[in-house]
């Protein structure tokens, strides 16, 4: 990756790639990135930059990005259709992708993002 692009037009050529969008998505995609950006970024600890988290920062922010994307788009197949003991499913819109992609995201960044305060506690009973 050629390291005098900036950072957000290396983000964007990663979420390009794991997108493949068509030319009417790529706005979108592009607003995404910066969104992502913004929030990954917004997340770090305080001693960190987006910099110092090297490529790890570059991928979770490009995933998060196309995981808001994937779901805007159309799958135009069958949801569900049921003819007689016969029945078709199809997976919707890159939803279960999406999540994935963010979960993925979250665990590049667990060692440089914040504590989220969130816990599991235990209740005697």
């Amino acid at each position: 990756m050629d390291e005098s692009r900036s950072l957000h037009q290396r983000v964007l050529e990663l979420a390009e790639a794991m997108a493949q969008p068509e030319e009417r998505e790529r706005p979108l995609l592009e607003a995404l990135c910066t969104a992502a950006e913004a929030d990954a970024a917004g997340r770090l600890r305080d001693d960190l930059t987006p910099e110092s988290c090297g490529f790890a920062y570059l991928c979770a922010a490009a995933m998060l990005a196309v995981s808001g994307l994937l779901p805007c788009r159309e799958d135009g197949g069958t949801e569900q259709f049921t003819a007689g003991d016969v029945s078709i499913r199809t997976a919707s819109g890159g939803c279960g992708a999406g999540a994935a992609l963010r979960r993925q995201a979250a665990g590049l960044m667990a060692e440089y993002w914040r504590d989220d305060g969130f816990a599991f506690v235990g209740v005697r009973g």
